[in-house]
């Protein structure tokens, strides 16, 4: 994945940090309320919604300090970064049918439509974005 590009004239995003499962019915009603909010239609805040769930819920299992969501809409687009202290994963293949696991990041990238991932000084930022 290629790093994300810079924003010109980025408003302000909305923020809500996550720190235990517990907070993940908080971030999904929040991420769908700001994307619906900035004229993203429902169903497709539902996608949203999803993908940021998948990220974050990958966040609570591979970090112990809980990530931020940060949602703005930005050149005809709901923007949303996912920022943690986990490595950085791969969202480009999808494994075998007989995986357990690793299905939710290459959901993602399908569902949204774009995804990009950067290394912070801290961890990850991945951001998806939809278009409006």
């Amino acid at each position: 994945m290629s790093e994300p590009p810079a924003e010109s004239a980025q408003p302000a995003p909305d923020t809500m940090p996550y720190t235990v499962t517990g907070d993940l019915t908080g971030l999904r009603a929040f991420v769908r309320a700001r994307a619906i909010a900035l004229g993203l239609p429902a169903d497709r805040a539902d996608l949203l919604v999803l993908a940021v769930n998948e990220l974050a819920t990958n966040t609570l299992q591979y970090t112990d300090k809980g990530g931020t969501a940060r949602v703005w809409a930005s050149d005809a687009q709901v923007v949303c970064d996912v920022v943690d202290s986990g490595p950085m994963r791969s969202f480009e293949t999808m494994p075998a049918p007989d995986s357990v696991r690793g299905r939710g990041l290459a959901i993602v990238a399908r569902i949204v439509d774009a995804v990009a991932t950067t290394t912070t000084a801290g961890g990850t930022l991945v951001r998806v974005r939809m278009d409006l």
